[in-house]
């Protein structure tokens, strides 16, 4: 999340940076080592099976059971192993994402129409049949993310989900990330994690067929197997390290906006946090802010090496250049606190999900409880792709179904096109039915 040299050169008099990235390079930039070290991995699993699997689950997670599935009772109990409130907040989260999955199918609508006399199309959605879930479960759990793959899929009629998460150092599962699975309806879940974890769920080496998609975050290495793996299964997107943007204004609470800011870098310290901003005093007391702020938190030493090496603040004279930074930027997640947020609403059009108003704080879809997906696109990959929500695992199939009456609308058109390209042989399936038509 940054602006291109091109960006630059083409519009530097329309703002003016007040704090710039301290590092000049991109935020997700792939290693080569890591690339080297997926491939080697996943040839190796190719071909030797559920064996390398077992190997790299000792070598890298210390993991020395022979079976990897977390058993059906120990799922389903997963909730008495962890406090009240959490199982609670869990329930309440999956509740919350699967309506709003559930409002979407419903405006996914299946429908048949004839556009010519005898020809009729139409279009019906069909969910994806097997489905592998990554959950993550390392220093940060995501405890939510279950929410948005497993529960979202099911929501959609997927009829097996399947999901991989890390050991924990005891060797056991991360109760609340297991609960939340269970709550989603995950089918089976399994204690692997990383590369493995992800080549086991795609060559259907954990006693499941292979599935068709592989969804879920990671660190680098599950990030880049997802990238190898695509076209052997369909993935949901490359996501990088998480970033947030704030649109605010003079109107705006610096202390709310420092914190929104912190609390995305909280992800890593490669995550890219941005203010863009048309008041310069603003500008500057989010600044001061976020250093004041950075003095009480427990993951400074996180949040502050983002800040320093990925944030930025940039002052801009008007809303409409505001907008024009910003789908340049095109974040993952986008805040608004100013006094014409419908303005922006309706002029940006690039970012992976949009928080409204100061009420509005990105940490409540992050946590499940706005009922938002919260995989999205990073790296700009918001300017042509959605995140992941319910239509990614339905297949939208078309279908038409032609009339005998039909046949002139379409024969003779299809023989032109198909004579200038020299195709013959479709040209004849054409050519045939008119003749037909015609006898």
């Amino acid at each position: 999340m940054k602006l291109s040299p091109r960006f630059v050169a083409q519009h530097d008099a329309r703002f003016t940076l007040l704090k710039s990235p301290g590092v000049d390079a991109p935020e997700a930039q792939r290693d080569p080592r890591v690339a080297e070290t997926v491939t080697a991995m996943l040839l190796d699993i190719e071909k030797n099976g559920i064996d390398a699997v077992r190997r790299y689950a000792r070598e890298l997670d210390r993991f020395e059971k022979d079976d990897f599935e977390l058993s059906a009772s120990d799922l389903a109990s997963s909730g008495s192993r962890i406090a009240p409130e959490l199982r609670e907040a869990i329930d309440l989260g999956s509740a919350r994402t699967k309506q709003f999955a559930a409002l979407q199918r419903e405006h996914l609508e299946d429908f048949e129409a004839e556009i010519a006399p005898g020809l009729v199309v139409g279009q019906k959605y069909v969910p994806v049949g097997n489905v592998g879930a990554y959950l993550p479960a390392g220093r940060f759990p995501l405890t939510a993310s279950a929410f948005m793959t497993v529960g979202v899929a099911k929501v959609a009629g997927v009829p097996s989900v399947i999901g991989c998460t890390p050991p924990q150092p005891h060797g056991g599962v991360n109760d609340a990330v297991a609960y939340t699975a269970y709550v989603s309806g995950i089918d089976h879940l399994f204690v692997v994690g990383g590369v493995q974890a992800l080549a086991a769920m795609a060559f259907g080496l954990l006693g499941q067929a292979p599935v068709d998609m592989i969804v879920g975050a990671g660190n680098a290495y599950v990030a880049e197997a997802k990238r190898q793996l695509f076209g052997t299964v369909a993935i949901d997107l490359l996501a990088g390290p998480s970033e947030v943007a704030v649109i605010a204004d003079d109107t705006a609470d610096p202390e709310l906006v420092a914190a929104d800011l912190l609390g995305q870098a909280e992800h890593g310290p490669n995550s890219p946090a941005a203010l863009v901003t048309t008041s310069e005093r603003l500008g500057r007391l989010v600044i001061a802010a976020v250093d004041r702020q950075l003095e009480t938190l427990s993951t400074a030493s996180i949040c502050g090496s983002a800040w320093r090496d990925f944030g930025s603040v940039v002052l801009v004279e008007n809303k409409e250049d505001a907008v024009l930074v910003m789908d340049e930027l095109a974040p993952e997640h986008l805040e608004i606190q100013t006094a014409d947020d419908a303005f922006y609403q309706d002029a940006l059009t690039n970012y992976g999900s949009l928080f409204i108003g100061p009420w509005s704080t990105v940490a409540y879809s992050d946590k499940g409880m706005a009922g938002t997906n919260h995989t999205l696109p990073t790296a700009g990959g918001a300017k042509h792709s959605a995140g992941l929500s319910v239509s990614r695992y339905l297949k939208p199939l078309t279908f038409q179904k032609i009339s005998r009456e039909a046949t002139p609308l379409l024969a003779p058109a299809v023989e032109t096109i198909s004579a200038s390209e020299g195709m013959s042989a479709h040209e004849a399936t054409a050519t045939m039915r008119m003749q037909r038509y015609v006898g």
